[in-house]
């Protein structure tokens, strides 16, 4: 995997756009304005920060290697997960789809509509 598929792959979520509100190097996938992906393009090692139920942040903590508690992040609620180690694609992927699915259900009602219909 590599940051071009990674971008394109959470571009690909209804109503999803890049940011860079913090730095040029930091990439931070938004819907309705709120962040579900931040990804550093200055690291050594490609990643990806992931909000997550905190239940689940622990589990795959537990599982994966590559799955770390959030860096610069509330640790409970956002995991980094560091790519081409041992999590699988399809995986990585349910991450992300989870991670958007949790901060369109925190969005306002209005919000959650505007997005449907768009």
């Amino acid at each position: 995997m590599n940051i071009e598929e990674l971008r394109d792959y959470c571009l690909h979520l209804k109503g999803a756009v890049e940011d860079f509100p913090f730095d040029e190097v930091t990439i931070v996938m938004k819907v309705q304005g709120k962040m579900f992906a931040l990804i550093p393009l200055d690291a050594d090692e490609l990643s990806i920060a992931l909000k997550c139920d905190p239940a689940k942040a622990v589990s795959l903590r537990e599982q994966y290697e590559s799955v770390k508690p959030g860096y610069h992040l509330n640790k409970k609620h956002w995991n980094t997960v560091y790519l081409g180690n041992d999590l699988p694609r399809s995986v990585l992927f349910e991450m992300i789809d989870e991670s958007y699915s949790l901060v369109v259900s925190g969005l306002p009602r209005k919000s959650r509509t505007q997005l449907e219909n768009s």
